[in-house]
């Protein structure tokens, strides 16, 4: 098969790791950047120019989008489907996964316990939005962070009123969120391909951090998930429509708590932990499904 993989860095690990992983099994990849396509939109004729000719024959993709280029990220992987391409993300589901609001509201929809989350329109009573979600300690989050940017830990009252007023000041858009302090500045993440679990780890945070992204200088380890975590992990990634997504949940005193869906979720971290070869899942997954 002729595979694309929609990724700004040919030299990613997890970019490496799947062209690695689909040559291997005696496949054509090609890495495109997805802001150096040009889409020609025609009734009954969908086309994509790149490099100076069109893009012919491709039998699946692979979307690498990065949270900054998601509105033209999925334009791409959109005329791809029109197109006819099989895709490993599809272009609504990436959509949905990307506005945090929206994805909650689905996730909380579909039964999955989540940490008691407060969005407001600029609210003026941010005692009250604080004491929605438990009051001090409690987590605010830009809607449009990532990989721990944007997330503040607010220990006090003051603190919390002090950093949603700088927030709302800004016309930033924020949620906020009850503290799980049983999680000790840990969380897990499950790497679902194809409705199932192909991997698990444990991220901790460093020492005084409550983040555990490994971006942050946080370390990984394999785990076991609990069937309620396997369950909520694998609902999590149906409900909003990832063939390949990474779920991070909290474990609480009252079961896992959903934080989020990712549906660009890195290789490099959940490979070195469990020693799986995830690259290789996500190709068996196109395999699967390409064709049919």
């Amino acid at each position: 098969m002729k595979i694309v993989i929609l990724s700004r860095n040919a030299n990613l690990y997890s970019t490496k790791r799947l062209k690695e992983a689909a040559e291997k099994r005696g496949h054509e990849v090609q890495i495109i950047s997805p802001l150096k396509c040009d889409l020609v939109i025609e009734k009954k004729k969908p086309q994509i120019f790149y490099n100076g000719s069109f893009i012919t024959g491709v039998d699946a993709i692979i979307p690498r989008i990065g949270a900054s280029v998601t509105f033209y990220g999925t334009a791409v992987v959109r005329q791809f489907e029109m197109m006819k391409v099989f895709t490993t993300v599809e272009s609504q589901a990436l959509v949905r996964s990307r506005d945090k609001l929206r994805s909650l509201q689905v996730l909380a929809r579909a039964g999955l316990g989540l940490p008691k989350t407060v969005f407001t329109n600029y609210s003026k009573d941010t005692e009250q939005v604080i004491e929605k979600v438990g009051g001090p300690p409690c987590i605010i989050k830009l809607l449009e962070g990532t990989q721990g940017v944007g997330v503040v830990l607010a220990e006090t009252q003051s603190a919390a009123t002090s950093v949603l007023d700088a927030f709302q000041g800004l016309q930033a858009r924020v949620i906020v969120q009850e503290f799980i302090k049983e999680a000790n500045g840990s969380d897990i993440r499950a790497f679902v391909v194809d409705g199932v679990v192909v991997g698990a780890m444990k991220r901790q945070g460093k020492e005084g951090e409550f983040r555990s992204n490994l971006h942050r200088g946080g370390t990984a380890e394999v785990v076991e998930l609990t069937e309620e975590e396997e369950n909520a992990a694998l609902k999590s990634a149906r409900v909003l429509g990832l063939g390949v997504a990474g779920v991070d949940m909290l474990r609480s005193n009252s079961g896992p708590k959903i934080m989020e869906v990712n549906s660009s979720p890195g290789l490099e971290g959940i490979e070195r932990a469990t020693e799986k070869d995830i690259a290789k899942a996500i190709i068996r997954y196109i395999e699967r499904h390409a064709d049919s």
